[in-house]
């Protein structure tokens, strides 16, 4: 016979714990991105030659390939992880985890719809440096304050139906 209980709410991470998750989850980002760039260089080299990166040309800024290219590998960064248990490499040191509502585990469809909505944040910045012409640091502070927004409110996990919790502790 099931339990008539309702289960008591997994423990929700507080904003410092949160945001010292994102940090460390972007650094080790930024190196998976600086070696998934090895693949559209090689490429570059083949299709331009050499001599179009020298003198810090690049022909691959702003190349839609290149940028979808970069999203994907993000996304695969991520939705891996929380895919296949819940925790990206900055999620497990802090010791939360992501999952569905209902307590199970994360689909695609949710991980991509989480992805998304938690990258919103990128949108103000970029707008504001490329379109607008802003400098790059008003820009940047201006995608945190939106990051900052978008963790406060939970927008990525109202749309997407998951919610990061904290992970209980692993029986030795």
């Amino acid at each position: 016979m099931p339990d008539p209980s309702p289960r008591p709410a997994p423990p929700r991470p507080g904003l410092p714990r949160h945001l010292a998750a994102i940090v460390y989850d972007a650094l080790l980002l930024a190196g998976v991105l600086m070696c998934a760039q090895l693949v559209p260089f090689t490429i570059g080299i083949a299709v331009y030659g050499l001599d179009a990166f020298r003198d810090f040309r690049n022909p691959l800024v702003g190349h839609p390939l290149n940028e979808t290219w970069l999203v994907l590998v993000s996304f695969a960064f991520y939705g891996g992880f929380w895919v296949h248990g819940g925790q990206t490499l900055g999620l497990r040191a802090w010791k939360l985890r992501v999952q569905a509502e209902d307590g199970g585990g994360v689909g695609w469809w949710p991980a991509l719809l989480r992805f998304l909505c938690g990258a919103l944040w990128l949108a103000p910045a970029v707008y504001l440096h490329k379109v607008l012409g802003v400098g790059v640091w008003p820009s940047l502070g201006a995608g945190l304050g939106c990051l900052l927004l978008t963790v406060l409110t939970r927008l990525h996990e109202r749309y997407s139906g998951t919610v990061l919790v904290r992970a209980a502790a692993r029986p030795r």
